[in-house]
């Protein structure tokens, strides 16, 4: 039997970029083709009577798949991104975000401008009404500031109103941000917020599953709203009529089993009643950054600080340096009173009543009287 040569990864990116600039499939069609075929080289070489055999691939995508080696300049649009320097990440990559990884219909790729770090694990959604009061605006931005410099990167969608107020709240805090568009990311929307997207790739990313030219089509926006919501631990949204696109966001975080949050606003305010509706349904109602850390489950896996440091839970992002010290301590086996003690330093007074904070904020749990674990 013959042996195959391995791909480099420069022919990986290559048949991946390909695969994502068909005309007409989307992620969840991405998504049935690899299950059938394995890898984008994979698809791209599928004989035509294998590729008509997936569920939603009929005659034309079948026509656009088998020529799109030919078709599609993949050279010119790597080009495109290394002169405008735009990172392309595949789902393969280490960089790709791992809770994207887990959503039901994740983008294969995602152009980037700027830089998606590790610590953007710790990252909260803000999204609302475009069509935004002072009163909503002045509460995205102070609590967009709030997070950041809590620790959260805060991601949003670029748009005006409300996300364009938490971009720039998480701006003038000193703290990371990363616009998702539903246009490609030399092709920006809406156009005034060209200078604002610059400082957002200084400070964090902009980012797309669209290719960097692709126009502003309406269809896309619902659909970038999934990746806001699949990269967040939660959404919080900010003023919403009952048919805002916020809303979507919001469903897509319930699909994806993230948090929802609503900020309330005046009873006749009609930009309150989307956020009311959530409050009545079940999301957590947002005065303050701490309703949202609070709220927020232990993660799936750690994650690393700004500082470097590893989080376990959003919650240890609101302790103080005692706090960190005494928690530090705590194992996920049984640890005994005396051993934080020693372990912190501290006073046994101070540990016993840190301890108690601890709890109050379900960071640890006592297993007897003197054992404590972390949660």
């Amino acid at each position: 039997m013959a042996m195959h040569e391995p791909l480099s990864s420069d022919d990986r990116l290559a048949d991946a970029l390909r695969l994502a600039l068909i005309s007409g499939i989307g992620p969840r069609l991405r998504k049935s083709l690899l299950e059938a075929f394995g890898t984008a080289k994979g698809v791209l070489d599928a004989p035509p009577s294998e590729l008509r055999g997936v569920p939603g691939i009929g005659g034309e995508l079948t026509r656009r798949i088998a020529v799109a080696r030919e078709e599609i300049d993949v050279a010119a649009e790597l080009e495109l991104c290394a002169r405008h320097n735009i990172k392309i990440i595949t789902d393969e990559d280490e960089a790709y975000p791992r809770s994207l990884r887990e959503i039901h219909d994740p983008p294969g790729i995602l152009f980037v401008r700027g830089t998606i770090l590790p610590q953007d694990a710790l990252s909260i959604a803000i999204v609302g009404s475009r069509h935004a009061t002072q009163y909503g605006l002045a509460q995205a931005e102070r609590l967009a500031g709030s997070l950041a410099r809590a620790g959260l990167t805060i991601n949003s969608g670029l748009a005006r109103g409300i996300d364009a107020a938490a971009h720039r709240g998480a701006l003038a805090a000193g703290g990371r941000t990363i616009a998702v568009l539903g246009s490609g990311v030399l092709n920006l929307y809406p156009p005034e917020h060209v200078e604002l997207a610059v400082e957002i790739a200084r400070q964090g990313a902009v980012i797309s599953e669209n290719p960097p030219e692709s126009p502003p089509l309406s269809g896309a926006f619902p659909q970038r709203n999934r990746i806001i919501s699949g990269m967040s631990l939660g959404v919080v949204v900010v003023e919403a009529s009952t048919r805002s696109g916020a809303l979507i966001s919001a469903r897509h975080a319930m699909e994806q089993g993230r948090e929802v949050f609503a900020v309330p606003g005046r009873v006749d305010n009609r930009m309150a009643h989307g956020c009311h509706r959530l409050i009545r349904d079940g999301a957590k109602l947002v005065e303050t950054a701490d309703d949202v850390l609070e709220e927020l489950g232990p993660l799936v896996a750690p994650a690393e600080s700004a500082s470097g440091a590893e989080v376990h839970h959003p919650a240890e992002l609101l302790l103080n340096e005692m706090e960190q010290a005494v928690l530090a301590a705590i194992q996920s086996d049984p640890t005994s009173i005396d051993t934080v003690v020693a372990a912190s330093g501290l006073p046994t007074g101070q540990v016993l009543a840190t301890i108690s904070v601890l709890e109050m904020r379900h960071l640890v749990r006592r297993v007897s009287g003197n054992l404590l674990i972390r949660k």
